[in-house]
């Protein structure tokens, strides 16, 4: 797979670079959430993916939205913006 043109990074093997999806700012009864206690999302964008293993190619592209685990990938700040980069295996499902 290719990598997006604006990012100067590009994943190795089975790995994927996801933008995460924003947290939550108000619950769904209505209260404000402080910054102190957001979740970390679990939900993101693929914005690059390397090419996959020998003999499994990589599955997700570039733009897919996908789940991933609470703990999963490294967090990486390029050009200001938060990203995590992941193995695909720890991609739960694309939605």
């Amino acid at each position: 797979m290719s990598q997006n043109n604006k990012l100067n990074i590009r994943p190795l093997s089975d790995r994927v670079i996801v933008r995460p999806a924003l947290a939550e700012d108000v619950s769904k009864g209505g209260i404000i959430i402080p910054d102190t206690a957001k979740e970390k999302p679990m939900r993101g964008t693929i914005v690059a993916a390397g090419e996959g293993k020998k003999d499994e190619p990589t599955v997700v592209k570039i733009g897919d939205e996908v789940l991933y685990g609470k703990y999963a990938g490294t967090e990486l700040t390029i050009d200001n913006e938060e990203y995590l980069i992941m193995r695909e295996s720890d991609v739960f499902a694309i939605l």
